[in-house]
C-alpha cells in the first residue's frame, strides 16, 4: 500500500511563503514526490579552525554558535560572514519525523556541502561524501522512525592544502583577479523524504529521440518484488498522450519507449520551449500504487556534422554567456528562487541564448529555470584547484574529480536545456614524452561523460589542453581586445588552422584539430566599470578585467559589437561565450553589475548579438 501524503503538495513553481524557511522551494523538480520536509533554517553550527572537533566532543555536545541553513558561513545570508580559512565546520539540529511517514525509509538528502562531510544521526554515522558541488543522500534506515526525533550532526572539512575540486575558490586568504570568497560546508537545500521500504523508484533517465518522436525511459528500482510493474505516462496541455507499461520484477532497470504521435510533437527549443508532463509509477502484483513521482521532458536533438552543432537539425548559432553563478550575499547560493530566473532573464534580455555554466555544478533548480525558458546550457565542472608547481607536471586532478563528475551528470542527464558537456577548464601542461596523471583524468572524464551519457557532445577541456583526439568539440579561449586584431586571430578556421591556445613560451598544450565543430568558449571580459571609467592602466585590485579599461559607455558598447560581429560572421563558428553576465567581487567584465542592477545599454547590447549569424545561413556542412 502507498504511504500517506499531504493533500497539498508542494510543486516546483510554488512561490515562497512568508513563514517557509530560506529557499523553500522543491529542490529536485524533476524527481518529485509529494511528501518531503525542508530542513533549511536554523541550525547550531560551530567553526572548527584545527580539524579536531571529534576529539573535542563536537559530535555529542551542544554547539557554540547558530546558522541559517542553506547560506555558507563566509556569506552574509548565513548571520556569520566569516572569510578566513575553515578547516572543518560542525552544524547540528534535532528534527522530528513526520507521524505520517510510518512504513517508510527516511532518506536525508544534501544538494551539496563543501567539501569533505560526515554524517552522523542519533550518534550513528550515516553518510561521508567528497566533494563540494553534487548530491548525496543519508538513508536513515531503522534511526529514524514516523513520529520519533532525530538529532543530525554534520562535518565537513575544506582544507586549501593539496589538490582538490574548488571552482573559483581563492586558497589565499583575499579575492584577487577571477579567485573568490570561498564556501565551506552546506550551501544548498537540506531535506528529508520518506520513500517505500520494500522497493522505490530511482531517479530515472529521460533521453529524447526526436528522429523516432520518442522518449527512451531508463528506470531504475531499488528492489524487484514478484509481480511489480511500471508505468509511464506522457501528457501535455491537451491532456494524456501516451502510456506504457512494463515488468518491474526482472531487470534492475527497466526500459520503456514513449512514443509521441506526429500530431502532439512539439520539439523543445529557445523559441518554443515546450515541456512534456511525465507520471512514473510503480505498482505492485494488485495493481496497486507502491511509488509515484512527477517529472518533464522535452523533445529536441543534438547532432554534429562535419563542423556543425545542430540542434533540432538546425544551425542555431549559441550566443552564450560566462555565468559564473556569484552573489553578493549568498556566495555560490541563491538568495532566492526568483535570483536563479532573474539570472537567465538577463541573459535574454542582453540578447543571449544560453550560458556556460563557469566552474560550478548548479543547483538543479537553474536548470529547471533554463528548461522552461528555452534557455542553451553547457554543464561544467568546478576543476580548478589540482596545481602542484611541478615543472611538466603541475595539475594532479584525483580520482574524487571523476567520481563528482559522474554524480553531475547523474543528476542532470534529462534536462532538455542542456545541449553539451564540458568536464575540465583551462587545464593547463605542455605535452611531452610521457603520459601524466591530467592525461588520465582528462580522458577518464570524457570516457566518463560519453558512457554516462551518449546524446550529448562533449568538449574534453574547454580551453588550453586539448587532450582527447576524439573530442566532439574543439574551443579556445582569446581575450584580445582590438576588434581586427581578434579577427586576424580567429581567422584560420575555414582552412581548419583554428586558433589554439599555447603555453607562454610557445609550448604545445593540445593535441591537433581534427576538422570538429569549433567555438570560441571565452572571449570578451571587457573591464568595464563605470565608476571608475575616468581612470587609465591596469589596477587588479581593487577592480580588474582584460584588456585597458573603456572610458565611456559608447566605447564599451563598440567593443562589444565588434567582438561578437567577428564570431557573428564566421561561417563555420558554431557558437561563442562571452566572458561574463556580472562583475564577481573585483572583476568588473560582466554586463550587468555583482547586485544585477544595469551598466550599459542593454538594448544595444541585445541589438548587436541578434543579428542573424552567417553560421545560420549556410546548408550544408563544412
Amino acid at each position: 500500500m502507498p504511504f500517506p501524503r499531504p493533500s497539498d503538495p508542494p510543486r516546483p513553481s510554488d512561490p515562497p511563503h512568508p513563514t517557509d524557511p530560506p529557499r523553500p522551494e522543491y529542490p529536485r523538480p524533476q524527481f518529485v514526490r509529494e511528501a518531503w520536509l525542508n530542513l533549511n533554517g536554523e541550525w547550531q553550527f560551530e567553526i572548527d579552525r584545527s580539524d579536531t572537533g571529534l576529539e573535542r566532543g563536537l559530535r555529542e555536545r551542544e554547539l557554540e554558535g547558530r546558522i541559517t541553513v542553506p547560506f555558507c558561513p563566509e556569506s552574509e545570508l548565513s548571520g556569520i560572514g566569516e572569510t578566513d580559512f575553515l578547516e572543518a565546520v560542525w552544524y547540528r539540529r534535532t528534527v522530528t519525523v513526520p507521524a505520517g511517514w510510518a512504513d517508510a525509509r527516511v532518506l536525508l538528502h544534501f544538494g551539496a556541502v563543501d567539501h569533505d562531510t560526515t554524517v552522523w544521526a542519533n550518534g550513528t554515522e550515516v553518510a561521508r561524501h567528497r566533494g563540494g558541488f553534487t548530491p548525496f543522500t543519508a538513508d536513515l534506515g531503522e534511526v529514524a522512525e514516523a513520529g520519533s526525533e532525530v538529532t543530525l550532526v554534520v562535518r565537513a572539512r575544506d582544507t586549501r592544502h593539496g589538490p582538490q575540486a574548488r571552482g573559483k575558490q581563492a586558497t589565499w586568504y583575499a579575492n584577487s583577479h577571477c579567485h573568490y570568497t570561498r564556501t565551506t560546508g552546506i550551501w544548498q537545500t537540506v531535506w528529508l523524504e520518506p520513500v517505500p521500504r520494500a522497493a522505490a523508484l530511482r531517479r530515472p533517465r529521460v533521453t529524447p529521440d526526436l528522429a523516432s518522436g520518442s522518449f527512451f525511459l531508463d528506470l531504475p528500482v531499488t528492489a524487484n518484488l514478484p509481480g511489480h510493474r511500471l508505468r509511464a505516462t506522457l501528457s501535455d496541455e491537451h491532456g494524456e498522450i501516451v502510456t506504457a507499461e512494463t515488468r518491474a520484477d526482472l531487470d534492475l532497470a527497466p526500459r520503456l519507449v514513449l512514443a509521441v504521435p506526429a500530431g502532439r510533437q512539439r520539439p523543445w527549443s529557445p523559441e518554443d520551449p515546450h515541456l512534456y508532463g511525465l507520471s512514473l509509477q510503480l505498482l505492485d502484483a494488485a495493481g496497486e500504487d507502491v511509488d509515484t513521482v512527477t517529472s518533464y521532458c522535452g523533445l529536441r536533438s543534438v547532432a554534429l556534422h562535419g563542423k556543425r552543432l545542430l540542434l533540432n537539425g538546425a544551425p542555431v548559432f549559441q550566443r552564450l554567456v560566462l555565468d559564473q553563478g556569484y552573489y553578493p550575499d549568498g556566495l555560490m547560493t541563491a538568495p532566492t528562487d526568483a535570483d536563479l530566473v532573474r539570472d537567465i532573464e538577463l541573459g535574454i534580455a542582453a540578447g543571449f541564448n544560453g550560458a556556460r555554466l563557469h566552474q560550478k555544478v548548479f543547483e538543479e533548480r537553474y536548470l529547471y529555470h533554463a528548461d522552461r525558458l528555452g534557455y542553451l546550457v553547457w554543464g561544467e565542472f568546478g576543476d580548478w584547484g589540482c596545481e602542484t608547481g611541478v615543472r611538466d607536471d603541475n595539475q594532479r586532478p584525483d580520482a574524487s574529480y571523476v567520481a563528482q563528475w559522474l554524480e553531475a551528470l547523474e543528476r542532470d542527464h534529462s534536462h532538455p536545456s542542456i545541449v553539451g558537456w564540458c568536464p575540465l577548464n583551462e587545464t593547463y601542461q605542455p605535452l611531452h614524452d610521457r603520459i601524466t596523471l591530467l592525461d588520465d583524468v582528462t580522458r577518464a572524464m570524457f570516457l566518463a561523460t560519453k558512457q554516462a551519457d551518449p546524446s550529448r557532445p562533449v568538449v574534453d577541456a574547454s580551453g588550453y589542453a586539448h587532450r582527447v583526439a576524439e573530442t566532439d568539440v574543439y574551443d579556445a579561449h582569446c581575450y584580445e581586445q582590438e576588434p581586427a586584431a581578434f579577427a586576424r586571430t580567429m581567422s584560420g578556421l575555414a582552412e581548419d588552422r583554428p586558433y589554439v591556445n599555447t603555453a607562454p613560451d610557445g609550448r604545445t598544450w593540445s593535441l591537433p584539430y581534427r576538422g570538429q565543430p569549433y567555438f570560441c568558449s571565452e572571449f570578451g571580459g571587457i573591464w568595464w566599470d563605470p565608476e571608475a571609467a575616468a581612470a587609465a592602466g591596469n589596477d587588479s585590485g581593487a577592480s580588474w578585467g582584460y584588456g585597458e579599461r573603456p572610458r565611456t559607455e559608447a566605447e564599451f558598447v563598440e567593443r562589444f559589437a565588434g567582438l561578437t560581429g567577428v564570431l557573428l560572421d564566421d561561417p563555420d563558428m558554431f557558437g561563442y561565450c562571452y566572458t561574463q553576465l556580472t562583475d564577481v567581487f573585483q572583476e568588473r567584465n560582466g554586463v550587468y553589475r555583482f547586485d544585477r542592477t544595469e551598466k550599459a545599454d542593454t538594448a544595444a547590447l541585445r541589438a548587436a548579438q541578434l543579428r542573424t549569424a552567417a553560421y545560420e545561413t549556410t546548408t550544408t556542412a563544412s
